[in-house]
């Protein structure tokens, strides 16, 4: 038979090593925010709605206006704030609205503030993709590049918000 014995010195050494790391007295502080950790809004400057472009590297914002029939999209930085101007003439917006595909070319239009060829605004007229963007279900892609890099965004139909019925 085997007998088991605590010797009391061995006792006195688990308990000094159990006093002295104990637990610590507050919990670790979490890894600071970083930019891409930093929450913004998801309406635009313009009242519309938010895209995220790339690692929120970049943003649209969506705008749809009933009264003129206008769909506009303003690019964004990172902060979802400041204009970004592209040279494109245009930028392609790409709808599926329940299941047919279509596609809206968006021209620039220069604002001011944007370097001469260049625009941080692009807008069509046209009632179709007016309604096309207030449909239910309505989803789609904006595909843009910005300093030499592709980037695509995802749209979705967002109700009454980032369009104005005047």
């Amino acid at each position: 038979m085997i007998q088991r014995c605590f010797h009391p010195a061995w006792m006195l050494v688990f308990g000094l090593a159990f006093t002295l790391t104990g637990c610590p007295a507050k919990p670790a502080a979490p890894p600071a925010a970083g930019p891409k950790a930093e929450a913004h809004a998801e309406e635009g400057p313009h009242k519309g709605h938010l895209i995220e472009l790339g690692e929120e590297e970049y943003h649209a914002e969506l705008i749809h206006e009933d009264a003129t029939k206008t769909v506009a999209i303003y690019l964004l930085g990172a902060d979802a704030k400041t204009a970004v101007s592209i040279p494109d003439t245009e930028i392609m917006l790409n709808l599926v609205v329940a299941g047919t595909p279509m596609q809206a070319k968006l021209t620039a239009e220069k604002q001011p503030g944007d370097p001469e060829g260049q625009a941080s605004k692009f807008a069509i007229v046209d009632e179709k993709v007016l309604e096309a963007l207030e449909a239910p279900k309505t989803t789609g892609r904006l595909n843009v590049t910005i300093a030499g890099k592709s980037y695509s965004g995802n749209v979705e139909h967002e109700g009454d918000h980032g369009h104005d019925k005047k």
